[in-house]
């Protein structure tokens, strides 16, 4: 699976990846207002506007970017109907040529650590048949539990050709708290960077990197600059872009001298752009999508000052 992310980084240039986190903020109150007419003040009513939106921003980005990353919190809060408007999202996706990278964060063991993965990178078995739920080609996890709480996922990576992003650094300001912790002289997050470069082993690609990437902070730069030299062949998911401080130039570091290793996601700098005072005066509430796909450009015009991609 990641040699078919970085076919897709290649050919749009592009190593922007759209966070599909869509608040009810976020959605224009025409469109809200659409849906509660039609379904009411309800769950459903939430969950088909933030389907519309995603749909409308998807059209407007597929053709500039290599992935999605939708974050399933954003749809669980809206319950049933909410989790079908994320499996309806991953399916719109998927179906304009987009890898989708499910944001679930999802770190068990045994037998809840497999039900996880069949569901949302594997196939589920129903009698003789077997179903694709969620359909992601990617997936985040959390190391917590050890191999114990990531093999089960490594199995189905294999299986199915999918891939994982294993949190190692993450963008968040307290983060430090654990994983910068000195353990045998070494932080946290270096040695589980050595441990998930260690699971991957197995599965890395024609282009040099493993199926099991690592999920590393923008804002962290030093140490994206240590975890990039400890696993050379891990690909790296890195948030916090952009809203949280993140700097291009400052992310550089995680990438290789072909412009490759990473992708870097911005959320709602992307699908809330037409807020912002950069654009709201060139797009209306009704534009947002082309607010969205004006900033997906910049964001791939800022990135590529400091990384060519060969």
């Amino acid at each position: 699976m990641i040699d078919k992310l970085i076919s897709k980084i290649r050919e749009t240039q592009n190593p922007t990846v759209v966070g599909l986190d869509p608040q009810l903020d976020f959605v224009p109150e025409y469109l809200k207002n659409e849906m509660f007419e039609t379904y009411g003040c309800t769950t459903k009513g939430a969950a088909e506007a933030i389907l519309r939106f995603n749909m409308e921003i998807i059209d407007h980005v597929c053709d500039l970017i290599p992935a999605v990353k939708p974050q399933i919190a954003m749809y669980e809060q809206f319950g049933a109907e909410g989790v079908a408007a994320y499996i309806k999202t991953t399916q719109y996706a998927k179906g304009k040529g987009l890898i989708v990278i499910g944001d679930v964060k999802r770190g068990d063991i045994a037998s809840t650590a497999k039900c996880y993965s069949k569901a949302h990178i594997g196939k589920v078995k129903i009698g003789h048949m077997e179903d694709e739920v969620f359909n992601s080609d990617f997936i985040t996890v959390n190391p917590y539990l050890g191999y114990d709480g990531i093999e089960p996922y490594i199995e189905d990576c294999k299986e199915n050709e999918s891939g994982l992003f294993v949190l190692v650094k993450t963008s968040n300001p307290n983060s430090g708290e654990i994983q910068d912790l000195i353990v045998e002289n070494q932080p946290v997050h270096e040695i589980v960077g050595g441990l998930v470069s260690k699971w991957g082993g197995d599965l890395i690609g024609k282009h040099g990197f493993s199926s099991i990437g690592a999920v590393v902070g923008a804002t962290h730069k030093d140490q994206a600059k240590r975890l990039r030299e400890i696993m050379p062949t891990v690909f790296f998911l890195v948030p916090g872009y952009g809203a949280q401080g993140g700097k291009a130039e400052d992310l550089a570091v995680c990438f290789n001298e072909n412009g490759l290793g990473a992708i870097v996601n911005s959320s709602r700098g992307i699908i809330a752009a037409y807020k912002n005072d950069k654009y709201k005066n060139d797009f209306t509430e009704k534009e947002f999508a082309k607010a969205s796909r004006q900033a997906v450009i910049d964001m791939q015009e800022d990135i590529c000052q400091f990384i060519h991609i060969l």
